[in-house]
């Protein structure tokens, strides 16, 4: 008998909808790597059992570096999700991921500092080295991909998103060098939890909406974060859209 289908979803702002989730309970739980970042709401979407997650907390009091991603990671896993959909703000890198296109993420490079990044600290109980050739998992990017374009949202197929320390911004010098490394999207979070995910074995993908353009452009003021919420909150609508068209598709 194959499992039971129950998406997990790691967001941020727009996701409070109380009408979002049907028949909503909140759990707060525990887990080895301490408590997740928020409680986790409970319900359906579309009669599909569904867990959300706060990534920076319900009032997003906790920095992308304070952010507990392995309790995140791990008490989903508790909860039995199968697959896990993440939506992230990022900065574009690239002339044509404009503000408010969204992108299907399918390559990360990690380039930050100060993170639990693994489940793996000691090799006591055996030596495991996960692969991370393909972080994202295909049908999920699929999912997305389609269903954003079918409700007329302009979105990019592919993207390498790199995930910075935060929580500053980069520097021009800085996102210059990102965008020679080829980067066509820039956040704070990504990386980090597509790397726990994978080695969680739960299938993990991401959709990112571009809210600036980062400060690579010369002749544009440098972004800032009243600007970012500015963008997200104008397409928060079209975010949760797309998730529960997506999550339709599971039943």
């Amino acid at each position: 008998m194959s499992q039971k289908i129950k998406v997990g979803i790691i967001g941020g702002s727009g996701l409070n909808d109380p009408h979002l989730l049907h028949n909503e309970q909140i759990i707060d739980m525990d887990t080895p790597y301490g408590k997740p970042s928020s409680g986790l709401s409970i319900g359906q979407i579309q009669d599909v059992d569904v867990v959300i997650l706060a990534r920076h907390g319900k009032q997003h009091q906790y920095s992308p570096t304070q952010v507990n991603y392995r309790a995140n990671i791990h008490a989903l896993k508790m909860m039995n999700v199968t697959h896990i959909i993440a939506t992230t703000a990022c900065g574009s890198l690239k002339e044509d991921i404009a503000p408010g296109h969204f992108v299907i993420i399918d390559q990360f490079i990690d380039f930050t500092k100060h993170r639990k990044m693994t489940f793996f600290e000691s090799f006591e109980k055996g030596i495991v080295h996960t692969s991370m050739a393909d972080p994202f998992d295909p049908s999920l990017r699929k999912m997305l991909y389609e269903t954003t374009k079918e409700l007329g949202y302009p979105v990019h197929p592919i993207g390498t998103v790199v995930t910075i320390e935060g929580p500053r911004f980069s520097t021009r010098a800085e996102s210059k060098m990102f965008r020679l490394w080829g980067a066509d999207i820039i956040n704070m979070s990504i990386a980090t939890e597509a790397m726990l995910a994978k080695e969680t074995e739960i299938p993990y993908a991401a959709i990112a909406m571009s809210t600036d353009y980062d400060c690579w452009k010369e002749h544009e003021t440098a972004v800032t974060w009243q600007e970012i919420l500015d963008v997200f909150h104008r397409n928060a609508e079209n975010v949760k859209k797309i998730l529960v068209q997506v999550i339709s598709k599971f039943k």
